[in-house]
C-alpha cells in the first residue's frame, strides 16, 4: 500500500508542475449493510471482505485539467477512499485500508490521449464502464482481469468509434512485482455511445497476472493470461442493455465468462432505475452462475440508495444489501486560485 500512495503522490507532484486551467473535487461517503444466508448474519460490504468493491468509507474524486494556447493539454485525476472493514466471516474483525482508484495524468498529443498511472486496462466492458460506486459487477470486478492496474495506455475516438491498448503490472490496485507480471491489453471498438446509443468492441489481451482481491496477493507466482472478449452496449429508450464475453487462459486456467445486464428507467429523469444480471463463469474445473437485481433511486442530486439482491449457486448464498451513496461537488475549490491570487 506505500508504493501505491508514494506513486499517487508523485503523479499529483508531477501534475502540480504545470499551469491549472480548472479544478473539480468531489466529496464521496457511502454507507453499506445487508445480510448473507450463507453466513446467517449481518455484512458490511457488497462483495468480499477482502475486495476492493462497496464498503463503509469516506472518499474524494479530483480532476485538474491544464490547457495551453490550443486548448486542453492534460488532466491529473485522483480518486480515494478510506474504507472500513468488517469481516463477518473472521468474528466481525475491523480494520481501515486507504484505497485508490483513479490515479494518472492523461496527456493530449497530435495522435492518441496517452495516460500513466492507475486506470482501466483497455480490455471489455470495464475500459469504459466505471463501476466504482455501483452495487452489481463487471466481469473484472468478479476477479476475470482488473478493474483498474498501474501502467500506461493510450487511446483515440473516431467517428465510428474508437481504440485504446495498455501495458500494466497485472496486478490490479497494489504496485506489486514478482517475477516478471505484467498485462498488455488492446480494444477496438464501433459506436460512439454517446450519439449513436450503441457501442461494440472487441479485445485481446496477453501476459503473465497475479491473483489478488483488493490489496490482497493470493498467490506470488504470475500465470498465463491469454484472453479474447466481446462487449456489446445498446441504450434505447429506457431500456440499457450491457453485454460481456471473454474467454481463454486466466491465471493459467481455461477460462470463460460472460454476463447480461437489462436496465429499465422507470423515471423519465432517470431517478429510479431497475436492474438484473445473470452472470455464468468456467475457471478451470469450477462453473458457478450468480442471479442478481438492484434497485436505483436517485432520492436527491447528490444522494442514491440502492437496494441489491445476489444469489450465488456454489455457495447457495442469498444476499441482500443497501447502500447510501452520497456524491457532491466542493464548490470552494474552484474559488480557492483567485483567493491565493489575491493574497499574493
Amino acid at each position: 500500500m506505500f508504493k501505491t500512495l508514494l506513486i499517487s503522490l508523485s503523479l499529483l507532484c508531477l501534475a502540480n508542475m504545470g499551469q491549472a486551467a480548472d479544478h473539480l473535487l468531489y466529496f464521496e461517503t457511502q454507507g453499506i449493510a445487508g445480510y448473507s444466508s450463507e453466513l446467517n448474519k449481518a455484512i458490511f460490504y457488497s462483495m468480499n471482505p477482502d475486495a476492493e468493491m462497496q464498503k463503509p468509507s469516506l472518499g474524494f474524486d479530483y480532476i485538474k485539467r491544464f490547457s495551453g494556447e490550443s486548448g486542453d493539454v492534460a488532466t491529473f485525476a485522483l480518486q480515494g477512499r478510506l474504507a472500513l472493514t468488517v469481516d463477518a466471516e473472521n468474528g466481525n474483525r475491523v480494520k481501515l485500508e486507504p484505497q485508490i482508484y483513479n490515479a494518472y495524468l492523461k496527456l493530449k498529443t497530435p495522435g492518441p490521449y496517452v495516460w500513466v498511472g492507475h486506470n482501466r486496462p483497455a480490455f471489455g466492458l470495464s475500459s469504459y464502464f466505471d463501476s466504482h460506486g455501483l452495487l452489481l459487477r463487471t466481469l473484472a470486478i468478479q476477479g476475470f482481469g482488473y478493474d483498474r492496474d498501474w501502467g500506461v495506455g493510450m487511446y483515440k475516438d473516431f467517428s465510428w468509434g474508437d481504440i485504446s491498448a495498455s501495458a500494466t503490472t497485472g496486478s490490479g490496485m497494489p504496485v506489486l512485482f514478482k517475477g516478471g507480471n505484467y498485462m498488455t491489453a488492446a480494444r477496438v471498438s464501433y459506436g460512439v455511445l454517446s450519439q449513436d446509443n450503441l457501442n461494440l468492441g472487441f479485445s485481446l489481451g496477453y501476459g503473465r497476472t497475479l491473483d489478488t482481491m483488493g490489496y490482497e496477493l493470493r498467490d506470488s507466482e504470475p500465470r498465463q493470461m491469454t484472453l479474447a472478449a466481446v462487449d456489446f452496449t445498446f441504450l434505447r429508450n429506457n431500456l440499457e442493455h450491457r453485454f460481456d464475453f471473454l474467454a481463454g487462459k486466466w491465471l493459467g486456467e481455461d477460462t470463460y465468462a460472460l454476463f447480461y445486464r437489462f436496465g429499465v428507467n422507470l423515471d423519465p429523469e432517470g431517478r429510479l432505475k431497475v436492474e438484473a444480471q445473470p452472470t455464468y463463469w468456467r475457471f478451470g474445473e469450477e462453473n458457478n452462475y450468480q442471479l442478481s437485481f438492484c434497485v436505483s433511486f436517485l432520492a436527491t442530486s447528490n444522494l442514491t440508495i440502492r437496494l441489491g439482491y445476489t444469489y450465488d449457486h456454489n455457495a447457495n448464498d442469498n444476499r441482500v444489501v443497501m447502500q447510501l451513496y452520497y456524491y457532491r461537488p466542493v464548490s470552494w475549490l474552484s474559488k480557492l486560485p483567485e483567493k491565493l491570487k489575491g493574497k499574493t
